[in-house]
C-alpha cells in the first residue's frame, strides 16, 4: 500500500506542476509533450484525478 501512495503522490505533484505552469505562462507541459486530448494524455490526465482521490487516504495518516 505503501508504494501506491508514493506512486499516487508523485502523480500528483506532476498534476500540480502542470497546473502551475498553465496557470502562470499558459502553458500545459502534458499536452505538449503528449499531443492536445490525444489518448496518451487523457491517459495521464486520468492517472492523475485518481491518484488524487488516492491521496484522500493520506488524510488519516497525517497524525502518526
Amino acid at each position: 500500500m505503501k508504494v501506491l501512495y508514493y506512486i499516487a503522490l508523485t502523480l500528483v505533484i506532476i498534476g500540480a506542476l502542470n497546473w502551475l505552469l498553465i496557470g502562470l505562462f499558459s502553458f500545459d507541459l502534458v499536452a505538449t509533450i503528449f499531443g492536445s486530448m490525444s489518448v496518451v494524455s487523457r491517459i495521464i490526465y486520468s492517472l492523475v484525478g485518481i491518484s488524487g482521490l488516492i491521496c484522500l487516504g493520506l488524510y488519516p495518516k497525517i497524525n502518526d
